[in-house]
């Protein structure tokens, strides 16, 4: 398989760079030998735009800066997209994948497209801090939909393994949701 990068736009407290740090150890449960995943620092606040980053092979990984040309752009909040151009660079064969109850068939946007309600999926499984949905563990449960050298057993391990069995279990569940509902154009 050869470098999967992968760029996650959200913001601030939605668990971007969470959400890479879970995609790096997920790939390698998945038996990747290469990972990465990084932040990209500004203004670290809730609700400032985040930007972070992953990249998966199945050799190691020697490059060591930041991922210009995505294969897939994961983003937590449509908003961002109002002030960020979120697919600068996605190759032309990439994948957006948006946290939105919309279908892919209502985006207008010349890349494969895939959806997911993660925010419903929060809710739905109680995944909130000070009452705001944490759209994290849905949105890498759909990856796994979206890329050949990653699984959704593997997610959920890394997701458990993360914030041990009861914490864990729920945000699991919360992954494999998304996982069955991820919808792709």
């Amino acid at each position: 398989m050869p470098l999967t990068e992968v760029v996650f736009y959200g913001r601030g407290g939605q668990g971007a760079v969470t959400a890479a740090n879970l995609l790096a150890s997920a790939a390698l449960k998945s038996g990747n030998e290469g990972v990465q995943a990084f932040p990209l620092f500004g203004a670290e606040r809730r609700g400032a735009p985040v930007k972070a980053f992953a990249r998966i092979s199945d050799t190691k990984i020697y490059l060591r800066s930041q991922i210009y040309f995505p294969d897939i752009v994961v983003i937590l909040d449509t908003g961002i997209m109002d002030t960020v151009n979120v697919t600068s660079g996605l190759k032309e064969e990439g994948t957006v994948l948006m946290n939105t109850p919309r279908s892919p068939e209502e985006i207008d946007m010349p890349f494969r497209v895939a959806t997911v309600d993660a925010t419903g999926i929060a809710i739905e499984n109680k995944i909130l801090v000070g009452g705001i949905p944490v759209v994290n563990t849905p949105i890498i449960g759909a990856l796994p939909k979206l890329m050949d050298n990653l699984t959704i057993g593997a997610v959920r391990e890394a997701i458990i393994e993360r914030w041990g069995k009861n914490a864990g279990e729920k945000n699991a569940d919360a992954a494999e949701k998304a996982y069955e509902g991820v919808r792709i154009k």
